[in-house]
């Protein structure tokens, strides 16, 4: 029997001030489309898409380099401002009175966004050392995130009817902080040293480089392409499909939106179960290989009723890939690395979805439904084949692999890779000095950094 990792104070803070958070967003998404719609009427659906494109180039972009930033600052400060100056931008939005000012904000708040989550997410192994505990983590941390598509745009409804929408704006303030006011209450471990030497420009791009040179993650990254093509057609075209090709009421888009809620959540709950008798790869091949038949399958123009099961089993296919993420990246780079890695996953990821989204309204606007789902469906599918042939079969993470011989300075301890003599001047370890490495051959969990620049 695995204990449950809420039983950990720290996690369980953390992952509350998780739900506060994303339940306050999911407030605040449902308001800006209504402040939307009263700035720009009939055009709101253009500001909209304008702004969520704002919001996928601070993940792409920004990600990377706040992580750099603040790679060497304490992770709770880190994390407790963020979610001030998250609170700061959303206080402002109930006095925007022109377009251009909702650009700016939903981009300042996706930076802030985009240096928050990835820490948020690198922390999480610190505390839960236990893969089975990790792993029922996971699953919760992506309960999380269907529990606000689901629950968010519901309560939202609710409270708009009781007062003027501009107060979601407040109560999402009102969440922020209290996430913050919980991490405060969190002793998080300290982290790893990191060369002291090294460059802000090099760290920038350290989690990209050990991201695009490990196998496996150049496998999820193909894989992330399939969510964001079958996400992005759900998300993009769900409402035209409802409204106009079927002709139905608001409420059978709410159902739909809610289908994928419903099969992610129940994936979630079952992915610790299947990953002991599964390995991540199969897991996740597994659950691309449903996306992209239920994307497939909207070219017969389904009823509405088929059309749920197929946005179920797209929530079913989405939450097989993604609860694994965290795991996988967690076993493919040393600790000093990970919230860059994290980062790298958080920023690629998102580059699949500014791709995905524009052109799942393109495909729709211009062609029509049958041929978004078939081009939708295709990439989706292409991309599940890429990333069988990309990912290794039997892929082991302790590889047999050889060193040459090497003279190098940077900070490390004496672990396998450092038997060397010292002269009295070094200092107590972790330490920065000259030494060289012999030539060995050896076996042990393979990750690339400083020591293992490129896969065997």
């Amino acid at each position: 029997m695995v204990i449950s990792p809420l039983s950990d104070s720290r996690y369980r803070h953390l992952f509350s001030a998780q739900v506060i958070a994303l339940f306050g967003t999911g407030l605040t998404t449902v308001a800006l489309a209504l402040l939307a719609h009263d700035l720009a009427g009939g055009e709101a659906g253009k500001v909209l898409g304008f702004a969520l494109a704002l919001k996928m180039v601070a993940y792409v972009v920004i990600s990377p380099f706040i992580s750099a930033f603040i790679q060497h600052l304490p992770r709770r400060t880190v994390l407790v401002l963020l979610d001030v100056l998250r609170a700061a931008v959303v206080l402002v939005l109930p006095w925007v009175t022109e377009v251009w000012q909702i650009y700016l904000l939903v981009f300042l708040l996706n930076v802030f966004s985009a240096g928050f989550t990835p820490v948020f997410q690198a922390t999480i192994p610190d505390i839960i050392k236990n893969k089975d505990q990790y792993t029922k983590a996971l699953s919760l941390s992506r309960l999380a995130y269907d529990l606000e598509n689901l629950l968010s745009p519901m309560a939202a409804a609710a409270l708009i009817a009781l007062m003027n929408f501009n107060m979601l704006f407040l109560l999402n303030t009102a969440a922020f902080l209290i996430s913050a006011a919980l991490v405060v209450t969190v002793i998080l471990p300290n982290k790893a040293q990191h060369s002291g030497d090294v460059s802000f420009w090099v760290r920038a791009s350290q989690g990209i480089k050990i991201y695009l040179k490990t196998p496996r993650l150049r496998g999820l990254l193909v894989l992330c392409m399939v969510v964001a093509a079958a996400g992005a057609m759900q998300i993009v075209n769900t409402v035209v499909y409802v409204r106009t090709e079927l002709g139905l009421g608001e409420s059978w888009v709410a159902l739909a939106f809610a289908a994928v809620g419903g099969g992610s959540m129940l994936a979630a709950f079952s992915i610790p179960f299947i990953l002991r008798k599964l390995t991540e790869r199969h897991t996740m091949l597994i659950g691309g290989g449903i996306i992209s038949i239920s994307v497939l399958l909207g070219l017969m123009q389904p009823e509405v009723s088929m059309l749920l099961v197929l946005w179920w089993l797209i929530g079913v296919g989405t939450s097989m890939i993604l609860t694994p993420v965290g795991q996988l990246l967690t076993h493919s780079c040393q600790e000093v690395d990970r919230p860059a890695v994290f980062a790298a996953q958080f920023s690629l990821s998102h580059a699949c979805w500014l791709i995905a989204y524009p052109l799942a309204g393109w495909l729709g606007a211009q062609f029509g439904m049958p041929t978004a789902f078939g081009v939708l469906g295709l990439i989706a599918l292409f991309s599940v084949t890429m990333a069988a042939l990309i990912w290794p079969t039997h892929d082991q993470y302790k590889l047999e692999h050889t060193h040459e011989a090497l003279q190098h300075n940077h900070w490390h301890i004496h672990d396998e890779h450092h038997q060397h003599e010292h002269e009295g001047w070094e200092g107590p370890e972790p330490h920065s000095h000259p030494h060289r490495h012999t030539a060995l051959k050896h076996v042990h969990p393979f990750v690339i950094d400083d020591h293992h620049p490129r896969w065997p």
